[in-house]
Order: structure tokens, then C-alpha cells, then sequence
């Protein structure tokens, strides 16, 4: 018992020192050595801005995954597929109607039906069954891929958000200080701080529902016992058609999020489908707080690699990913 306080004092003194490090790197004025050891302060504070916000965009992303996969054990590799053909559908309707919000809406109820049909026709024949439902998502996601390369061609899109969206907020960080003595503060894109603030909301909304309200138990009590659940009288074939109408719905709201902040084209499908899979192995499976802890450790890793390693940044995701294995296999906050 001594030694496991021990060790976690050691650990919390070392997480808070680390913590004290960053938070003088990001508010104080950098010294002539710093600025030559890594650059000028506003590309820093912004490549962990940026990473930050990246973070928020994969847990919007693999929240819905972690939900089907983490909690129901139902390997979906068609959801970047579902990430990407939100993003279209919410496109055409933003670009007909005009109404940003609009099409953000349509694509969360239409991906959300999507996945109850996906949940219905598909996994509610495979259940228990890996191999096939791994094989035959995949081979939907590929079907999907082309008809969307069909459809919407091989052109990128951009979405045009709300006019309050744009520009860019100054944050409370100071760059340097003039020779006049006035201080330059940075400044940040608005659009991708109300990334990182949806992101947040739609977690705690996340952690809430499994955690605090009754339709969350009957999902957990499901996952682990599903006779018994529903041998009490639930109907647990709609309980789980719920799920997956919410993991997919959050995939296609993702697609309309993250189709604004970067752009839609072929291919982002498998880039959001990959960032999932490794944010639930690095999180841990069903786990919402690990799903938020391994994306902002991903975001970070690219964007930190992108602008000091631009030639291995790749490798830091994946060392990330065999690091966990080896120590955790279960993932940073699953269970064993």
C-alpha cells in the first residue's frame, strides 16, 4: 500500500511540474535561448492550439466509434465512410438552403439513419461475429467510397460557416513585446475555437448519458448481460439500434465540423476512420474519457510533428499507439 501511494505522489509531483513547464512556455515572455531552440513563441502556441482543436475534431469523430465498437463490440469500419458522406449531404443542403446550421442537422439525422439501417440489416445477423462484420464493412466502405467519387467527383468542398464564425479571436498570450514596450498578442481562427468547445459539450452531453441517465445503464447493462436485460422486460434490439443511431449521427454532425474547418475530398474517409481506430486503442474501449484523452494526444502528436519532425511527424502517432500496447494493452482509462 506504502509503495502504491508512493508511486502515484511521484507521479502526480511529476505531472504537475510538467504542467507548470508548459503553462510558463505558453503565458511568459520566451528568452533569446528558447526562441533559438524552437522557433518563434506564436508558432508554438499555435501548433498546440492546432493540435488541440485537431483533437477536438477526432473525438467528435471516434466518440461515435467508441460507442459502437468500445461499448457493442461491433467492428464498424464503414465510419469514415459515414464521417464522409455527411459532410456531403450537409454540403448540398447548406449550399440549397443557405442555412449552415441546416445542413449540420440533416447530415446528423441522416447518418443516424443510416446507421439504424446498417444496425437492423448487417450486425443484427452477425452478432458476436468479428471476422464477417469486419469483412463486410469493409467492403461497404468501399462501395461508399466509389459512389461518393461518382457522385460528388473527385473535387474538394469547402463549407462557408456563419459570418461570427470568422476571423480570428486574440488570445490572453502574449507573442513579444515591441521596442515600444507594447506587448503583441496571438491571434486564433474563432471557427476552430468553437471546434474545441463543441467537442468539449458534446463529451460531458457523452458522459452524461451513459453514465448519469437510465437509458445509458440499459446500454451498459446490454453490452455485459444481454439476457438478463432483456429478461427484464427491455427491448434491447432497440436499445442498441439507439446507439447506433447516435455514433453514426455524431459521425456525419463530424463530417459537417470537420468539412468546415479543413475540406472535403476522397480520401478523408479512411484518414478519420484510421484516427478513430487508434484513439480507441490509445483511450481505451467504451471509455468517453479515454476517447477524449487518446484524440487530444493524436492531434497533438501530428500537429506537433508537422511543424518540428514534418519528416517522421507520421511515426509519433503510431509510437503513441505500440507504446500503450506495450504497457496498457487495455487502453489508458478501459478495463481489463
Amino acid at each position: 500500500m506504502r509503495q502504491f501511494i508512493e508511486r502515484h505522489t511521484f507521479w502526480a509531483i511529476v505531472i504537475l511540474l510538467a504542467a507548470a513547464v508548459f503553462l510558463w512556455m505558453i503565458f511568459a515572455i520566451w528568452p533569446e535561448w528558447l526562441i533559438t531552440a524552437l522557433g518563434r513563441k506564436k508558432t508554438f502556441v499555435s501548433t498546440i492550439l492546432n493540435g488541440v482543436t485537431l483533437g477536438g475534431l477526432y473525438f467528435l469523430v471516434a466518440s461515435g466509434f467508441t460507442l459502437v465498437f468500445g461499448l457493442m463490440r461491433n467492428v464498424n469500419l464503414a465510419h469514415g465512410s459515414m464521417y464522409l458522406l455527411g459532410a456531403y449531404v450537409g454540403y448540398e443542403v447548406a449550399e440549397a438552403s443557405g442555412s449552415w446550421f441546416l445542413g449540420l442537422t440533416v447530415a446528423f439525422v441522416a447518418i443516424a439513419l443510416s446507421g439504424v439501417l446498417l444496425q437492423v440489416l448487417i450486425f443484427r445477423r452477425m452478432e458476436g461475429d468479428e471476422l464477417r462484420q469486419t469483412l463486410v464493412t469493409i467492403g461497404i466502405s468501399i462501395i461508399a467510397a466509389d459512389l461518393m467519387l461518382a457522385i460528388w467527383t473527385g473535387t474538394t468542398y469547402q463549407f462557408s460557416p456563419p459570418e461570427w464564425l470568422f476571423g480570428a479571436a486574440e488570445l490572453p498570450v502574449v507573442s513579444v513585446i515591441k521596442s515600444s514596450g507594447d506587448p503583441v498578442y496571438i491571434k486564433y481562427p474563432v471557427y476552430r475555437l468553437t471546434v474545441l468547445g463543441v467537442a468539449v459539450v458534446v463529451g460531458i452531453a457523452l458522459w452524461m448519458f451513459l453514465n448519469r441517465t437510465r437509458i445509458g445503464m440499459m446500454i451498459r447493462a446490454g453490452v455485459n448481460d444481454r439476457e438478463m436485460l432483456a429478461a427484464s422486460g427491455v427491448n434491447v434490439q432497440l436499445v442498441f439500434a439507439l446507439v447506433f443511431a447516435i455514433g453514426a449521427g455524431l459521425a456525419g454532425f463530424a463530417g459537417v465540423v470537420g468539412g468546415t474547418a479543413l475540406s472535403i475530398a476522397p480520401g478523408e474517409d479512411i484518414r478519420y476512420l484510421l484516427a478513430s481506430l487508434i484513439v480507441v486503442i490509445v483511450g481505451g474501449l467504451g471509455s468517453v474519457t479515454g476517447a477524449a484523452i487518446g484524440a487530444l494526444l493524436i492531434g497533438l502528436a501530428e500537429q506537433i510533428g508537422l511543424a518540428y519532425f514534418p519528416t517522421y511527424g507520421v511515426v509519433l502517432t503510431f509510437l503513441i499507439m505500440v507504446v500503450t500496447l506495450a504497457l496498457r494493452p487495455q487502453g489508458l482509462m478501459g478495463g481489463r
